[in-house]
């Protein structure tokens, strides 16, 4: 059995269990935690995991069904005896916290009673098994940063995206986001996450009649992580040439009131401060000071879409489908930013795309400017949903029929997009 293999399988094995409520029947779980191993609550939290101490993302965790993962996640720690150990422990927990997450929002997970399409309970488990993670002590060297990289990227489904072989079927691979804003309202979803979490594993029929995979990763709201290369990973090797690469490739973030946007440009700044990311962490980009990513290859200013914009603009209902062709630019020759409704000019530098300068542009930049790189032949671009609205006034209720109705309607609404991505 090949490494590959063997940690699906591992996955696989953590997911049943945990489903069943019964301690993971693994290798890496079934010894018994050794006494030395501990865990220091006086380790320090960044501001994202810091928000945990509101007992409503806890709340949410269980309600939707994820609770386990929690409660169970340290003493799978616990149980590693070396270094290469405890690496395949957190891919294997990620990966089984992705699936959970996925079989959940596709209603195949029971479990909790808050709605299968809601993202919010895979976000708030996640969140609070990086806590156990930074808070555990072994008796042996670990790198805690890099095992929670490998831990993100396992509970996002960045190793869990590979798509079939069967030929005449179009492979579809499309991102969306965690919640954000959080600091502001804490119960907050994102309908990107909610939508593509219904979609990942699913097998669809376009319009055209042409059968379609989709395959599906959630990105974190995270700038340090924009910098290490999570989009490139997640999309690399999904383009690279091969019988098993995407054909068609979608990002997709939550953008405006009342409407989906098909941004017709990415930019390659960053240029959206004073708004912090989930971190609190500032790009140092802003509208009058642009500034380029950290670590982004060489690119054009701006990247335009190749996605079929007129069949994927046809579709109205519920929502409006509109074609967003504005950019922010600094023209060549000039020094203050211009807001223009028609594209950019040339020679200018990029301030923001259609969709800002934030990191829902920069994922539609990153991810196009790869696409050029490996599979230019490809349909490529970025979406953007309407706002989420309806959570009920009073903050103790986490959840409500408008709310639930409109993360409905909205991830309804994108597979139907997708549906018409074949023009």
């Amino acid at each position: 059995m090949t490494i590959a293999r063997r940690r699906v399988a591992l996955a696989a094995t953590l997911i049943g269990a945990l489903a069943a409520t019964a301690l993971p029947a693994t290798a890496a779980t079934a010894q018994p935690a050794r006494p030395s191993c501990r865990s220091v609550d006086s380790v320090p939290l960044d501001r994202e995991q810091a928000r945990t101490a509101d007992p409503r993302t806890a709340a949410l965790t269980d309600r939707g069904g994820l609770g386990d993962f929690v409660r169970r996640f340290p003493a799978a720690l616990c149980a590693a005896r070396a270094a290469a150990g405890a690496g395949r422990i957190v891919d294997a927990w990620g990966e089984a916290l992705w699936r959970a997450g996925v079989d959940r929002a596709r209603g195949s997970r029971p479990g909790g009673d808050l709605p299968a399409g809601d993202d919010r309970p895979l976000y708030w488990t996640r969140v609070a098994m990086t806590i156990q993670l930074a808070r555990w002590q072994p008796d042996f060297t670990v790198d805690t940063a890099a095992l929670r990289q490998r831990f993100e990227d396992a509970s996002r489904g960045l190793t869990d995206s590979g798509f079939g072989a069967r030929p005449g079927v179009r492979r579809i691979l499309v991102s969306g986001f965690d919640p954000f804003g959080l600091d502001a309202e804490l119960r907050r979803a994102n309908p990107s996450g909610s939508a593509v979490l219904q979609l990942d594993g699913r097998r669809i029929t376009l319009a055209d009649g042409t059968p379609a995979e989709i395959q599906a990763v959630v990105f974190p709201v995270r700038y340090g992580d924009f910098d290490r290369g999570i989009v490139e990973r997640a999309f690399g090797p999904r383009l690279a040439p091969g019988h098993r690469s995407a054909d068609l490739v979608i990002t997709v973030s939550q953008g405006y009131p009342g409407l989906f946007t098909l941004e017709a440009w990415a930019g390659r700044s960053r240029s959206a401060d004073p708004y912090p990311d989930n971190a609190g962490v500032l790009s140092g980009g802003t509208r009058e000071h642009p500034v380029t990513a950290p670590g982004l290859g060489p690119g054009a200013e701006f990247i335009a879409t190749s996605l079929p914009t007129g069949p994927m603009t046809a579709v109205q209902q519920p929502f409006p489908v509109k074609l967003n062709t504005t950019v922010t630019e600094i023209p060549a020759g000039a020094s203050a930013p211009v807001d223009r409704a028609d594209g950019p000019t040339p020679g200018s530098r990029a301030v923001a795309g259609g969709g800002g300068g934030y990191l829902s542009n920069e994922v539609a930049y990153r991810s196009n400017r790869l696409r050029l790189e490996l599979a230019p032949q490809l349909p490529g671009g970025h979406l953007h949903t309407p706002v989420l609205t309806g959570l009920p006034e009073r903050t103790d209720q986490l959840t409500g029929p408008v709310f639930e109705q409109n993360e409905a309607a909205i991830a309804g609404e994108v597979l139907e997009i997708l549906r018409h991505s074949a023009g």
